[in-house]
């Protein structure tokens, strides 16, 4: 594109890995530039209060304001529509869209187009969730006719907390479902410090790694017509169209 590309994300208001972490795979796009806004999630539950955090409501408000800094695509950098159902993020888009004029896509949709693209049957699932909210995103990927049953959790609820985690025990819990060899891996979470992992993965098992803060820069760039090609280092699904 000859002219800036800006980037609206739409943001956990207690996540501290996916803006540095966004920030730093868009680099790598010359003219872009990305632009955040928060709204209140703190814990990742199927309690009432917790899904209630996912209002869209409470969501437009905060695109509505990324819409005040005129960006050409805005992404929900979350993955809330995994044990939500994925008519969700269905519909947000749309909403997203009626409000603000403006091209939307999340981050599960995203990925959800890249197993499409690539035909994954059997993907594997690390996330730091608790496991009934594993068992759920299990369920909605057998719905669309995947096998997400090799997996790993962490058994965590408070999503400050996840970016806690090491990027060396994120490392171990790929490896070991790497060893299942599902089609490809997603790190299921956009708090996990796990992206910049994609490169060293792929060369050990030869397996994909699909981050969820990844597919939501992947899916922000398709839907503002520009290419994910510019992007090296972060994993194969860049070069996936």
């Amino acid at each position: 594109m000859n002219r800036p590309l800006r980037l609206g994300v739409l943001t956990p208001s207690s996540n501290t890995a996916l803006e540095p972490l966004t920030s730093a795979i868009v680099a790598g796009v010359p003219g872009a530039s990305v632009h955040f806004s928060r709204f209140r999630v703190t814990e990742i539950s199927l309690e009432a209060a917790a899904l209630g955090q996912f209002d869209d409501g409470k969501i437009l408000a905060a695109a509505e304001l990324l819409a005040d800094a005129k960006v050409d695509v805005i992404g929900w950098s979350g993955t809330s529509s995994g044990w939500l159902g994925f008519e969700r993020d269905r519909q947000l888009v749309e909403r997203i869209r009626e409000h603000t004029g403006i091209p939307a896509t999340t981050a599960v949709l995203a990925l959800n187009e890249l197993l499409a693209l690539r035909q994954v049957r059997r993907l594997a699932l690390v996330t730091p969730y608790t496991q009934d909210v594993q068992a759920r995103i299990v369920a909605n990927y057998r719905s669309i006719g995947i096998d997400a049953s090799p997996e790993r959790h962490l058994d965590i609820r408070v999503n400050h907390d996840f970016a806690v985690v090491t990027p060396a025990e994120l490392r171990g819990l790929m490896d070991a479902v790497a060893r299942e060899r599902p089609d490809a891996i997603t790190t299921f979470c956009t708090n996990l410090r796990a992206a910049q992992l994609a490169a060293e993965v792929e060369r050990a098992h030869g397996i994909p790694l699909l981050d969820t803060v990844s597919t939501t820069v992947w899916g922000m760039l398709r839907a503002a017509g520009a290419s994910p090609a510019a992007i090296t280092g972060w994993g194969e699904l860049f070069q996936w169209t």
